[in-house]
């Protein structure tokens, strides 16, 4: 395992393989947090956080006052085309912009190396982000690129718009997505970051956007607040 990998991402990969692996199959309770930090000798912090972002991933499922389960497929809805935050608040006539709350490169975690099709010893970008349309929160925003990719870009250029970014000055022209949604509950974390209450209704898509020619440039795990976005399908 890289040792460059953050604690939790280590925690997340393996937790991840026991479940590929059939050691928690599909609807299995997982031991409780207490039990979990002892295992994998850890903080009951950091278990946490691996915990959370297996849920933001669907891998997991978190249900308030039973535990946390290996969540069930559920039912998905093809969507096509590529969603940029800034252009669908540029297109509703709003003036998006963005915080950063974190911002660094790192050794992809196994999910982040499956969705970029990247090798062990590739390294990634993982920036968060909270993203605003005229100074209100609209969704918070993990995002994993290829490092290779925005290597020659600066932040400002890779923060404010991507997309942009790579079409014009990667002269890359920018395909399809796959995307999924669901619903969930905001943690107390994420209530801090969107000015909600803990447990408000959130919507969280998890979407690969690829260049024209298939390659995966982008991994994006991003929980929007409900009752301030709306997704629809055009068919």
């Amino acid at each position: 395992m890289a040792d460059n990998l953050p604690i939790y991402i280590q925690i997340h990969d393996q937790i991840k393989s026991k479940i590929e692996s059939g050691f928690w199959k599909i609807g299995d309770r997982l031991p409780s947090e207490r039990d979990l930090s002892l295992q994998f000798g850890v903080s009951r912090m950091t278990l946490r956080q691996a915990i959370q972002t297996l849920a933001d991933e669907g891998i997991l499922e978190r249900k308030i006052g039973s535990g946390t389960y290996v969540a069930r497929q559920k039912v998905q809805e093809r969507m096509s085309g590529t969603t940029s935050f800034t252009e669908i608040m540029l297109s509703q006539g709003r003036t998006p912009s963005s915080k950063v709350v974190s911002y660094f490169y790192t050794a992809p975690s196994s999910s982040e190396m499956e969705k970029l099709r990247l090798q062990p010893d590739e390294q990634i970008l993982r920036m968060e982000r909270i993203r605003y349309a005229d100074d209100v929160p609209i969704c918070f925003e993990v995002a994993s690129i290829p490092e290779h990719l925005i290597k020659d870009f600066s932040k400002g250029e890779v923060t404010t718009s991507l997309y942009k970014t790579l079409a014009e000055k990667g002269q890359q022209k920018i395909g399809g997505a796959n995307q999924t949604i669901s619903a969930m509950l905001a943690s107390e974390q994420i209530a801090d970051y969107l000015q909600i209450k803990r447990g408000d209704a959130i919507l969280r898509m998890r979407q690969v956007s690829y260049f024209e020619d298939g390659t995966p440039f982008e991994y994006v795990r991003t929980q929007y607040v409900g009752n301030r976005f709306e997704f629809y399908l055009e068919k």
